[in-house]
């Protein structure tokens, strides 16, 4: 069928190489091939020197990274396409597995390489017994005489690699990115293009380097907004969105991140801003239902916020603390020194503060 055809077409084509060169003297002519393939299976050796453990640390740390990130790539693009669910935990311990084989045999470092992944998924393998196929053919290739393998033309394998590649790129993932989030779609452009101008390992460095970067500032400049509620009812909205009534001297504030070390000055600076904006208050209500963990640099922010609203009048309460968040305040002062109360719902706050 036109299915089969198409699986056997790369194989096809590389035996088509294959018997080009070796019948036209191709490799003479100056077409590159693979060259010779070291022929034997690797002894198993485990390296004892104290000196060359110190030495691979580091290198050691920064190839795994790579290793799981390149990896990961390939196995998330092909999930997509088959529709499956990728399991992080089982692509890493895999890796680990074959990387401690390669280490005892003397091999390279071990990871799932993308273009190779590529090849498999266009020739249709669908299971672990595609694997053990190909590492069985490469066991035999490895003792029997493979002379042959020698004449394959590269020309004709990046070809191949090229082909399966395309089949596997997503346009539409970058239009849709482009629409929704700019740096995301930067950081696709940006792996994309590094991979073409550095290779894969520095393109997907500075892929990873630039959605760090996006993360970081955005945990650093979380959303707040003002709240009010909505009429006759317990809800309550941001002000700037919908038709919402607030109370005077009441103010009301919703955190919508976790507050640590990196966005816990920016945030003290955005309720610096409202308050100065909001003159009259009298009471601030920070509702923290998004607020997930404080970690002691925010702690000890919350707390230079509440004694310097202390000295201006202005009692600070807290509303919405989740379990866990609540759980790990306990442990400290800042419940004991806040100037204000706390309260279960926005609403209960609404109603015990307004005037």
């Amino acid at each position: 069928s036109a299915d089969i055809g198409a699986k056997l077409a790369p194989m096809l084509v590389v035996l088509g190489g294959i018997a080009l060169v070796a019948g036209f003297g191709l490799d003479a002519l100056g077409v590159a091939t693979t060259g010779t393939v070291p022929a034997g299976l690797p002894g198993l050796n485990l390296a004892t020197s104290a000196g060359h453990w110190q030495a691979l640390v580091q290198p050691a740390l920064l190839t795994g990274f790579m290793v799981f990130l390149i990896s990961m790539s390939g196995a998330q693009a092909l999930a997509h396409k088959r529709g499956e669910k990728l399991g992080s935990n089982q692509e890493l311990v895999g890796l680990g597995v074959a990387n401690i084989g390669s280490a005892l045999s003397g091999g390279l470092p071990v990871t799932g390489s993308i273009s190779r992944s590529a090849v498999n998924f266009a020739a249709g393998a669908n299971s672990q017994l595609a694997s053990i196929i190909t590492a069985a053919l490469l066991a035999v290739a490895l003792v029997a005489p493979t002379g042959w393998l020698a004449l394959l033309p590269l020309p004709v394998l990046a070809a191949t690699i090229i082909v399966a590649v395309l089949g596997m790129l997503d346009l539409s993932l970058l239009h849709t990115a482009w629409r929704y989030d700019r740096a995301d779609a930067a950081a696709l452009l940006a792996t994309a293009s590094g991979v073409l101008a550095l290779g894969v390992e520095a393109g997907v460095v500075v892929g990873v380097a630039l959605s760090m970067g996006a993360l970081i500032w955005r945990a650093s400049r979380p959303h707040i907004a003002v709240l009010g509620r909505i009429h006759g009812t317990e809800h309550f909205r941001n002000v700037d969105r919908y038709s919402a009534e607030t109370a005077p001297g009441l103010l009301m504030l919703r955190v919508d991140a976790g507050l640590f070390f990196g966005n816990v000055e920016a945030v003290n600076e955005r309720i610096e801003d409202e308050l100065a904006a909001h003159p009259d208050t009298r009471h601030l209500v920070l509702v923290l239902s998004a607020v997930n963990a404080i970690d002691t640099s925010a702690l000890f922010g919350l707390g230079e916020l509440n004694s310097s609203l202390r000295q201006r009048g202005v009692l600070l309460h807290l509303a919405e603390v989740k379990g866990p968040v609540m759980d790990r305040l306990k442990q400290s002062t800042l419940l004991q020194a806040l100037n204000g109360r706390l309260f279960l719902s926005a609403a209960m706050a609404w109603d015990e503060l307004q005037p």
